[in-house]
């Protein structure tokens, strides 16, 4: 029987949020675009400042080990993707909530949904915060254009925020992953070319000063408990800006066969994480090497740069267009939980059931539906209104990468692995699974603390 009419024989357990009447189209480099706008983001920006923290040698290692560790359990949950079931055959699993609960049970799905909700909520979170700083860097490379350098050029990060929102209000009425791929490609074509200005800029520099700056040991600092709680950040930083774990079987679900989704989603995550890693490690690296222990926590935003100010107001515009995109990214599948809840809940209510068919001149009809506009609409509010009373970069984007890292990167991969492969306790695979989840463990409780501390190091200020 071939893949497509096996797709049809959905068995009761993920019927309700099987998406099998969709048409799958999506190809490798569909899920490439999807990753990287998912995965270069904000996190990008902060990178040169994380290297500043851990210097030379541990900085780039660092970010290779983050891109190993990403791909190793990405490539887990390609596998988890198709389970068999002897009644009704292969069946998917069509998002990591529910991978979670066929793997693991109703117990541990519950502690997911919490962590997986506040995950996609931290993502979102830290992209209104840095679409406002990328708004208000256009302001002030252009006011200190014309008055200078040293110009009192102060903005407020509140109306760039309101306005980010409103954007977002707007693109969330977009129905579901399947409906995103425009959005995606001009996302992850924006992402390029902001992180690319920020490379040749960092190189620019360094030809500029005539030496690399920067040592082996990082940023000094004369309390060596300061500078182990900075470097704690920094972890927590590199953490955010790699993992996808959360989004990969969502991905995974938009892709055709033949080839079988694992081999094509593996083949994606390669690529998308090589590529990644190569502009993390050119924007990491030579934003040291051009600022050394001055590097500012945001490259683009911190105003290292100030000149050529029409390329650096040119990045920070594409970084705003790429963020409507991210935010997409990790808000979809915070919609998709609410609404099959709520669909699940209330079956039979006008406010989850009813849709209106709308058409607009030059635009194709589409439809609305009463409760994905107010859920939505108040989602995006609530985002917005958090990151104005919490408007700190670099403690904003590791806080929630740090506290996540291990449960939904590793854990959970690890453990649906485990069990979809019938590996048995202490066999070596088993050991070097649990090993490597451990070894995670502790990385993520290091990252933890500093964002914690930094956060509130921060907030007293």
């Amino acid at each position: 029987m071939g893949e497509e009419e096996e797709d049809n024989q959905q068995s009761p357990l993920v019927a309700s949020s099987s998406t099998s009447s969709v048409k799958r189209s999506g190809t490798v480099w569909t899920a490439i675009a999807h990753i990287i706008t998912g995965v270069i983001g904000a996190g990008v920006l902060s990178l040169a400042w994380s290297t500043a923290q851990l210097g030379w040698i541990a900085g780039p290692i660092t970010m290779l080990v983050f891109a190993a560790i990403t791909f190793v359990s990405t490539s887990l949950l390609c596998d988890c993707y198709m389970y068999p079931d002897p009644e009704y055959g292969p069946n998917r699993l069509n998002s990591y909530m529910d991978g979670v609960l066929f793997y693991l049970g109703e117990k541990n799905h519950k502690v997911c949904g919490v962590i997986v909700m506040e995950t996609l909520y931290g993502a979102t979170l830290a992209y209104v915060i840095t679409s406002a700083s990328s708004i208000k860097a256009i302001h002030k490379s252009n006011c200190y254009h014309r008055e200078g350098h040293n110009a009192p050029c102060s903005y407020e990060d509140t109306p760039y925020m309101l306005l980010f929102g409103a954007v977002q209000v707007v693109m969330s009425q977009i129905p579901d992953f399947h409906n995103m791929k425009w959005l995606s490609v001009v996302a992850a074509i924006m992402s390029f070319a902001y992180a690319s200005i920020g490379f040749g800029l960092g190189f620019e520099q360094v030809i500029e000063n005539g030496t690399i700056k920067g040592s082996i040991y990082g940023v000094p600092s004369a309390n060596p408990v300061d500078k182990f709680w900075l470097a704690f950040q920094a972890l927590g930083d590199i953490a955010f800006a790699y993992p996808y774990a959360v989004i990969v079987l969502e991905i995974q679900d938009t892709l055709k066969s033949p080839p079988p989704q694992n081999k094509t989603m593996k083949k994606a995550s390669l690529i998308a994480i090589v590529i990644t890693t190569f502009f993390y490690l050119c924007c990491g690296c030579f934003g040291y090497a051009a600022f050394g222990n001055n590097t500012p926590g945001n490259l683009l935003t911190g105003f290292g740069f100030y000149e050529p100010y029409w390329l650096v107001d040119f990045a920070n515009a594409c970084i705003v267009l790429h963020l409507v995109g991210g935010y997409q990214i990790f808000s979809q599948p915070m919609f998709a939980i609410a609404e099959k809840w709520f669909t699940d809940k209330f079956p039979n209510s006008w406010l989850v059931n009813k849709y209106y068919t709308n058409k607009l001149p030059w635009l194709p009809s589409f439809q609305m539906n009463p409760l994905k506009i107010c859920f939505r609409t108040a989602y995006v509010a609530s985002t917005t209104a958090v990151a104005m009373m919490f408007p700190y970069f670099n403690q904003v984007l590791g806080l929630p990468g740090a506290l996540n890292f291990w449960p939904l990167v590793l854990y959970f991969p690890v453990e649906m692995y485990l069990v979809q492969k019938k590996i048995q306790p202490w066999t070596r695979k088993w050991v070097v699974l649990k090993s490597f989840s451990f070894v995670c463990l502790l990385v993520t409780i290091v990252a933890f603390t500093g964002s914690i501390q930094g956060l509130i190091s921060a907030k007293l200020e």
